[in-house]
């Protein structure tokens, strides 16, 4: 699992154990429902700017939306040497 697919599954665990649907968390933050979706899909890596919105709005810390659960294994991707 890649960070980013990570930090999805707990935007979604955590705003579904609120009982909000991804309209109601943008009511909440001001992140487009759209972009709720592509992160929760994993598609798009939020800034920590963002992580922290979205924790606010979930009465959340940005902790509990990178916290790895015992057992899952986070892939990092290579960065490209700079020449």
């Amino acid at each position: 699992m890649e960070i980013n697919e990570l930090v999805g599954l707990n935007v979604r665990r955590l705003r579904q154990a609120k009982g909000l649907s991804q309209e109601e968390l943008y009511a909440a933050s001001g992140v487009s429902q759209q972009f709720i979706s592509e992160i929760e899909n994993g598609s798009r890596n939020p800034t920590i700017e963002t992580l922290a919105i979205l924790a606010q709005a979930l009465k959340a810390s940005v902790a509990d939306l990178v916290t790895i659960p015992d057992g899952v294994k986070i892939r990092v991707p290579k960065r490209k040497k700079k020449k």
